[in-house]
């Protein structure tokens, strides 16, 4: 991945003033569901070793998996969507990868917690009429995390499925430019209910290598 320019840092540290965030807050806020389960059409490409453009585990479509590190696992938390949110949610995802020490260098934190940012950032300012309540996943599998933010607005924002010119859409080019380079992949996703979940999967280092 590469190093996340000084522009971008800068835009993660924003909004942190004033703002007291600490791991008890945390902890109350964010449930361990057990299972963030990804969009059906990358589910393979997340599990299978051989599919093609896959994350998982190398070794061959024979090859057992190996026993899940101690950092996966899932988590799932709501919060208002107004803009204090922004700051409170980049401190809880921060918070959560640091205490499971997952393993995530400065330039991939820089880019998730932009990531995370931008997508409440972007549910903040087009879905709270709909949506006053957001919620936030965060999955994390052997050697990949998935980010999403969920909210109650169907809109399918054209920023992921092109280059998008408008300036409202430039905080999702963001997201994908951030994970295209990373080697990860973004979309959305419908929920039953008539929402969407807008996600973005980034490959983390694999131990030893």
């Amino acid at each position: 991945m590469r190093r996340i320019p000084s522009a971008a840092r800068q835009r993660v540290a924003e909004g942190t003033a004033g703002i007291r965030h600490t791991k008890a807050m945390v902890h109350a806020v964010m449930e361990v569901c057990g299972s963030v389960p990804p969009d059906p059409a990358t589910a393979e490409a997340l599990v299978d070793p051989a599919a093609p453009g896959g994350l998982g585990a190398s070794g061959g479509p024979d090859a057992p998996f190996p026993p899940p590190p101690p950092y996966a696992g899932a988590w799932r938390f709501t919060a208002p969507a107004v803009d204090s949110s922004v700051p409170e949610v980049r401190h809880a995802v921060r918070d959560l990868i640091t205490d499971r020490k997952m393993p995530v260098g400065d330039d991939l934190m820089a880019g998730i917690l932009l990531i995370v940012s931008e997508l409440v950032t972007n549910s903040v300012r087009h879905a709270a009429l709909l949506s006053p309540q957001i919620t936030i996943e965060i999955a994390v599998g052997p050697d990949w995390i998935r980010l999403g933010v969920e909210d109650n607005h169907p809109y399918r924002p054209k920023a992921l499925e092109a280059e998008y010119a408008d300036t409202g859409g430039r905080g999702l080019l963001l997201v994908k430019a951030i994970t295209t380079e990373a080697g990860g992949m973004c979309d959305v996703t419908h929920t039953e209910t008539g929402g969407k979940v807008i996600w973005s999967l980034l490959p983390l280092p694999i131990a030893g290598l």
